[in-house]
């Protein structure tokens, strides 16, 4: 097969590309310029997308012998991505980018591009494993090296595109044999720091980029039965079930932490309270993606809200606008709109079932509460 191999300048992308070239495919490199500044992009291990990352995905092709060329996807980056990003905070919710980017980006104009230039498939670092079913159609099962699954941020791709992807990093046991076997073949990244957090905000701080992207807010961060307890800069900055940076002027009555329990952007209010009110007991999302027929009666599965999160055991069913209607069986706390949700079941809970986005959830009253 013809086969584009997406090089971010890391480890794991150099690896897979390589292992996409022992398996006898033709195979070309491509680094995809996702910054308009990409001088700035990366601080330590942070980030990604610079000339840095350029420079080592392109040492990486020459090792492995592939013609190599870069790709400027910063305007559709920014529109998509970074638009969509700043929307969410702006509107009370907390998007993943990482999902977005797999949506908009690497599944979408990278592997439209990649078809249009008469490749068969794309091939990424990303640890998740793309296999087939009894009737031939994809599945999208967990890699092997659970501490690094990535399947939770590429469920949003559904199976046509997932038909169209290769995952040579799947069976890795660990990241440790990644970076022995990079090390073996001589690539130069063999040990180069992972880039983590959001790759856009290349320091770190997410509540200073909303402000210098959306402007300082003033407003009250108040209790569920309104009483103001504080300030903030801009309600954006904030996420459900967060307890860090509330900064209150007064503490809580029996002297346990507050989180923020919910976002409200037209009053520019931050409202906080106590952990047992972070609990879930059902969710709904919209625009779901499923790998199968939508799950038509309530159906028990496990449902994952954050990228290497835990799951918990749900009953779960799709609706007729599209949507996904959740009951949570386990213990979930702190789900908050614009989040992914991904469902899993198969024998071993390791195959995507399906994926939306949560637009609501609601709260687990506590046993003996009054009505």
């Amino acid at each position: 097969m013809r086969v584009l191999a997406a090089l971010s300048g890391g480890v794991d992308s150099a690896v897979a590309a390589a292992r996409a070239v022992d398996a006898g495919h033709d195979v070309v490199g491509v680094h995809m310029a996702l910054s308009r500044n990409r001088a700035q992009m990366r601080t330590g291990s942070r980030g990604c997308c610079s000339i840095e990352d350029a420079g080592d995905a392109r040492r990486a092709a020459d090792v492995l012998g592939i013609p190599y060329y870069v790709w400027d996807l910063s305007e559709r980056f920014e529109d998509t991505v970074v638009a969509d990003f700043l929307a969410e905070y702006e509107a009370g919710r907390t998007p993943n980018p990482c999902v977005r980017c797999n949506e908009h980006i690497k599944f979408d104009a990278l592997l439209d591009k990649a078809l249009a230039l008469g490749f068969d498939a794309v091939c990424t670092g990303h640890y998740a494993r793309a296999t087939t079913g009894p009737d031939g159609t994809p599945v999208l099962r967990r890699a092997a090296d659970l501490a690094k699954d990535q399947s939770y941020v590429l469920a949003v791709m559904g199976p046509q595109r997932l038909a169209r992807a290769m995952f040579p990093l799947g069976d890795v046991a660990s990241k440790e044999q990644t970076r022995a076997e990079a090390a073996a073949r001589g690539l130069s990244v063999s040990a180069k720091p992972d880039s983590y957090d959001i790759c856009f905000v290349a320091d770190g701080d997410t509540r200073g980029f909303l402000r210098d992207r959306l402007g300082s807010r003033p407003g009250e961060v108040v209790d569920a039965g309104g009483t103001v307890l504080g300030t903030h800069d801009g309600a954006y900055g904030y996420t459900v079930g967060q307890r860090k940076g509330l900064q209150l002027g007064r503490p809580a009555p029996d002297g346990k932490p507050r989180y923020v329990l919910a976002i409200e952007p037209v009053a520019n209010r931050v409202v906080v309270g106590a952990a047992d009110a972070l609990a879930v007991e059902s969710v709904d999302a919209t625009d779901a993606v499923w790998f199968g027929p939508p799950l038509a009666d309530w159906t028990a599965c496990r449902l994952q809200v954050r990228a290497h999160g835990e799951t918990v055991p749900v009953r779960a069913r799709g609706t007729a606008d599209g949507g996904l209607e959740i009951r949570v069986d386990g213990d979930l706390r702190a789900v908050a709109a614009g989040q992914s949700a991904v469902l899993y079941g198969g024998t071993d809970d390791s195959v995507v079932l399906g994926q939306a986005t949560v637009e609501a959830t609601r709260r687990r009253v506590p046993a003996g509460t009054p009505a």
